[in-house]
């Protein structure tokens, strides 16, 4: 197994109280596989991934659970040799390309930086990669573009340049946090296929956090959905688009608008806003907005069980079949 989270918590202490950003998430990933994470935005999503890289921000903590990387429990290395496996063995794109590029150095300059840093070769033989990538991820007359600013760049082509610096030294992980993020849907999906592209090309294992269902389907092979810092549904692309049984989920899959779908009326949006962090509503922390929520779901929180072969949910109702019809429209 390449990564194996098990029961990570991540909090941050506030003054207002404690945030459970990310309350007992467990998971793991092969290498050569895609997972997708879905949820709405302050879900626990990014704060996951900042948690393995171990790159959580003040006042945040990880104050319990295990991160195995190759092996190796990442939690337990100190600056010097967690650093040497950032951007090395694991990569992450971030959501904002624009803010994530310094604007007073070039394209080039950033991603042959990178290199360097961790390949220990020379100036001339970084350039010489450097344009070797850029021309990988699509970007046309690389060899002129290499000299030009983040601001020259459009916002794809920008993505772009994140994701060749990712891949710069061929990590055996990549976590892209929103990769999609204000780009229009042409691009969303040149930028999706080049990470499927480049995913098969290096063999590496990938990360890849969304809001939306519809932009893992057909990309990844197993999804984890999250809500309030915790997992309320995992399994594989077919089982959670075809054989779900949690609520959220379904919510998330009636918000997308599909082809061929029948009636003209608005999409289904999930009523109400995620829970304050904070103050977490007693029981399941989506029964507030639930619309198949019963008596236990307000008392008593629901653990994340088995419910089928490599498929698990975390609600009262996961084994009623009819409930899940009548949510589904079948």
């Amino acid at each position: 197994m390449l990564l194996e989270v098990k029961d990570v918590k991540t909090y941050f202490y506030t003054d207002e109280g404690v945030v459970k950003a990310v309350d007992g998430v467990s998971f793991s990933l092969e290498r050569g596989r895609i997972l997708g994470i879905v949820g709405e935005s302050g879900c626990g999503k990014s704060m996951t991934a900042l948690s393995i890289m171990r790159l959580v921000p003040s006042p945040g903590k990880i104050i319990g659970g295990e991160v195995t990387f190759k092996g190796r429990s990442l939690l337990d290395l100190d600056e010097k040799d967690i650093g040497k496996i950032r951007g090395n063995e694991i990569s992450m794109i971030f959501q904002d390309p624009m803010t994530s590029l310094n604007p007073v150095f070039t394209i080039g300059d950033q991603i042959a930086e990178a290199i360097r840093l961790h390949g220990k070769v020379s100036g001339r033989e970084a350039m010489r990669r450097t344009i070797e990538l850029l021309e990988m991820v699509g970007i046309p007359q690389a060899y002129d573009r290499v000299r030009d600013y983040p601001h020259q760049f459009s916002g794809g082509m920008r993505q772009r340049a994140m994701i060749a610096m990712a891949l710069s030294c061929e990590p055996d992980l990549l976590i892209a946090d929103e990769p999609t993020t204000a780009l229009d849907v042409t691009i969303q999906a040149q930028i999706l296929e080049l990470i499927q592209d480049l995913q098969g090309r290096f063999n590496s294992a990938v990360i890849l956090i969304t809001h939306d269902l519809g932009v893992v389907a057909g990309l990844a092979d197993n999804v984890l959905v999250m809500y309030a810092g915790k997992i309320v549904e995992y399994g594989s692309i077919d089982t959670i688009y075809y054989q779900s049984r949690h609520p959220y989920t379904w919510g998330l899959m009636n918000s997308i608008p599909h082809l061929g779908r029948e009636g003209k009326g608005k999409l289904k949006s999930i009523r109400g806003s995620p829970p304050s962090l904070v103050r977490l509503p007693r029981g399941c922390s989506f029964s507030p907005r639930c619309e198949f929520a019963w008596e236990v779901c307000f008392k008593v929180t629901p653990v994340l069980e088995k419910v089928a072969p490599g498929h698990f949910s975390a609600c009262h109702r996961r084994r009623e079949e009819g409930i899940f019809k009548m949510a589904v429209g079948k």
